[in-house]
């Protein structure tokens, strides 16, 4: 039996416009033989970088980079081993400096855990947080999540 979530809000993969498959790997597993809720950050990650360096994406101006500041996880059912999953991303809000994503990992059709991720753009040299371009706020465009009131 696997445990599952009784959130009625439950994301839809549709309304993700980044998405990325991956495989569940054997050293993802704990000794409840599911996978561990720390993988899961590194799940996200994936995601968030993979479409963040992507040099086709345009979102990293040279002497910048981007740092996670936040990370909430909500994890709705159990993910196990063998399997194949699927990562999806879309914006929801822009700070000044910031970034705000909705991220999601579905298995079988089934949302398994959702995230808000925060990221900062900072000077790589002083490491301070420095105001989005007008260009990355340009090229976050195709990225916003679908179906949600934006902030």
């Amino acid at each position: 039996m696997t445990a599952r979530s009784r959130d009625h809000a439950l994301p839809q993969l549709a309304d993700f416009p980044f998405r990325l498959a991956d495989n569940v790997r054997f050293a993802d597993l704990d000794p409840n033989n599911h996978v561990n809720n720390a993988v899961y950050a590194s799940y996200f990650e994936t995601g968030r970088v993979t479409l963040m360096k992507d040099p086709n994406a345009g979102l990293i101006p040279p002497g910048l980079s981007w740092v996670l500041v936040r990370l909430d996880i909500h994890f709705r059912s159990e993910l196990h081993w063998p399997g194949k999953i699927e990562l999806g991303l879309g914006l929801v809000k822009l700070g000044r400096t910031s970034t705000h994503f909705d991220q999601v990992v579905f298995s079988e059709g089934v949302c398994v855990a959702s995230a808000r991720a925060v990221t900062v753009l900072v000077d790589e040299t002083s490491r301070k947080p420095t105001p989005l371009t007008e260009q990355i706020i340009t090229n976050l465009g195709p990225w916003w999540r679908r179906n949600i009131e934006h902030d």
